[in-house]
Formats: structure tokens, sequence, C-alpha cells
């Protein structure tokens, strides 16, 4: 029992003596792992890790424009379905798909002789009808007959001419003519075929000008109204193009709470279509040589407007009052001045008295969105 309890001792006391030495090293290697990296300092000799990099931008006066950005389609100024008023079988098709008609132009036609006919055989009997009504007026200012028969036959001379002019109607509705000028799409029908009222022949629309749909929410419905211009473009069309309202809705949709209205674009040409995406941009207000920066530079900081500029290498924080917002801008009234210069990104790591390095200066547009 006094042996083990020698050798656990000796045991104990060479384990002490081991820690003892290599307690030095032990602590060197700990202290080493936990201290921080020292700072890299760029070829500048600045310390790269207490500053951060940021893009600035020289504050001016510019024009700040409070915009309606809205998406709208471009539709025919006139559209119809061609058909005839009446039923027949088809003797002619006289127009070619997909060009431009003019109004009145014959498009098609059914069989008419059979009118035809009718309204020879009316007219042959004018010749007569007219013989008794003058010798009927000779033998009335003669006193050899009666004034009723003086009105009979003349009466059935002014029916024979009605019915003539009401066969010369029907032949007329036997003829597809174009009520407007405009571009006639492709055929739905081939000659021989029997056609009724019901029947479509083509589509005819007239897309000069060209109107522009679009819909605004309750609260831009004001800013819109007859006489409003816009600046609409086309998907994959670098141009930008005119237009002016022209009409709106009564009242709002009771779903969706939205004024409809309508442009014109004069459509010199007929180069834009019907039927496509048009975004849309109505100016609403526009205040001119004011200061304006990014929304994103400025923020709230225990109910105060914060911005940050650059002053002697560091960031500076200034209170600042603001004025009309956008989407992507703000106006400045008080705060900041001409020549100032703003940082604009990395704001929310800023800190008052931080150094920062400015990578880029950025130049601000002129127009935002809402």
């Amino acid at each position: 029992m006094k042996k083990k309890t020698k050798i656990v001792l000796i045991t104990i006391i060479v384990l002490l003596i081991a820690g003892m030495a290599f307690y030095p090293k032990i602590k060197a290697l700990i202290t080493s792992e936990e201290a921080p990296a020292p700072a890299a300092n760029d070829n500048k000799g600045r310390n790269t890790r207490s500053t951060l990099n940021v893009n600035a931008q020289i504050l001016k006066f510019e024009n700040l424009n409070e915009v309606i950005h809205i998406k709208g389609r471009s539709i025919p100024d006139e559209e119809v379905d061609l058909s005839f008023e009446t039923s027949g079988k088809i003797t002619g098709i006289y127009f070619k798909e997909g060009t431009s008609v003019r109004k009145g132009q014959l498009l098609a036609k059914v069989n008419d002789k059979p009118l035809q006919a009718e309204l020879l055989k009316l007219e042959a009997q004018i010749p007569l009808a007219e013989g008794r009504v003058f010798r009927q007026k000779s033998l009335l200012a003669k006193d050899a007959v009666s004034q009723e028969s003086y009105e009979s036959v003349n009466t059935e001379l002014e029916k024979l001419k009605a019915d003539i002019e009401l066969v010369k109607s029907r032949i007329s509705q036997t003829e597809l003519r174009a009520p407007f000028d405009g571009v006639i799409g492709l055929r739905l029908i081939s000659e021989g075929t029997y056609a009724s009222p019901s029947t479509i022949i083509s589509r005819l629309t007239k897309i000069v000008p060209l109107k522009i749909e679009f819909s605004v929410n309750e609260a831009d419905a004001n800013d819109v109204k007859p006489g409003t211009s816009l600046t609409f473009t086309i998907d994959r069309d670098p141009n930008q193009y005119q237009a002016t309202v022209y009409a709106i809705e009564s009242n709002l949709d009771k779903q969706t709470l939205s004024l409809k209205a309508r442009a014109l674009y004069a459509n010199p040409g007929g180069k834009l279509k019907p039927g496509l995406s048009a975004p849309i941009e109505i100016k609403k207000h526009e205040i001119k040589n004011t200061l304006v920066i990014p929304s994103l530079s400025t923020f709230a900081e225990m109910g105060k407007d914060i911005a940050y500029v650059y002053k002697g290498g560091k960031a500076r924080k200034v209170i600042v009052k603001r004025g009309m917002r956008t989407a992507s801008s703000v106006q400045i009234l008080s705060g900041l001045s001409v020549g100032d210069t703003l940082l604009v990104t990395g704001v929310m790591q800023l800190r008052d008295g931080l150094p920062v390095v400015i990578d880029n200066y950025v130049e601000s547009g002129q127009q935002t969105s809402k």
C-alpha cells in the first residue's frame, strides 16, 4: 500500500515539473491565437481596416420631377369586324390581305342578279307612269278630269320611284365597302361562300392615329385630364413617343379604384401597331433649381433625418430637412449646400468621424420616378 502511494506521489510531482517547464510556450501559443491580426496598410500607408470605401456625389442645383410610371397598351383608333348586311353567295373579293384601304372602297360582293333584274323591271315602268301623270295634268288643267284622278296616277309614279330606291338599297347591301380608312386583316372566307350577316369577312383596323389606353390609381386621378401630355416607349424600341390625353372615364373603377384614360399618338406612317405594351411616364410636378439627393443616402435616426458628407478624409454627420420625396430621390430643404460632397454608399456603416476613402464620384439623374 505504501509502495503504491509513493508511485502516485512521484507521478504527480513529475507532471507538475513538466507543466511548469512547458507553461511559457503554451501561454505564448494561446496569446498568439487570441490576439487580433495587425492592421494591413495600403501602398499609401493608410490603415485599410479602419477606413470605409464609399462613393460620393458633388451636390449641385437640379430640377426634380415627380413622375407617374404606369403600364399602358396601344389600341386602334377604330376597329370593326366586316360582314354583309344581307345573305347570299359571295361572287367577288376585291381586297388584298394586310393592305391599306380607303373609306368607301369595295371589298367584296354577294350575288345581286335577282335584284338587278327587279330594278330593270321597275325602271322600265317609269316612262309609262310619267306619261300618265303628264296626260292627267293636262286634262286637269282643262277640267276634263277630277283632282282625285290626277293625284291617283301621281301617287302611282311616286310609289314606283320608292320601289326603285328600295331595290337600289338592297343592291347596296350586297356590297361590302370600307367604313373608314385603315388596314384590312386576313381574309376569313373564300369566293363562292354563302355569307350571312353573321359571317365575318375580315377585320378593318384604323391605326393612324393610334390610341394609348392606361389607368392611374385614385391618388393620381386628379393629375390626369384631357390635354395632359405623356411619354411612352415600346419594348425593344429605343425611341420615346409623345401622346396627349383626349378623354378620361367619368368615374373610377369600383373594383380597382383606378381611372381609365386614353391618349392619342399621331403614329405617322402607321409605324406602331395596336396591341403593344407601352410603359408610360406622366410628369406630375417639377421643382427647378433645388438640391436633390438619392433616397438611400439619407435615413431617420432618433426622429431626425441624417446624411453624411466628406470632410478632411472623414465622414461627418449632418441633420437635413427633406422636402418632396420620390421612390429614388428626395429634395433637401436645409442641412446641405451646393458643392458639398455627399456620401451615397455604405451609409448605414458610417459613423461621425470615421475615415473614408472615395472610390468613385457619381452623377445624379435629373428625373426621378414615383
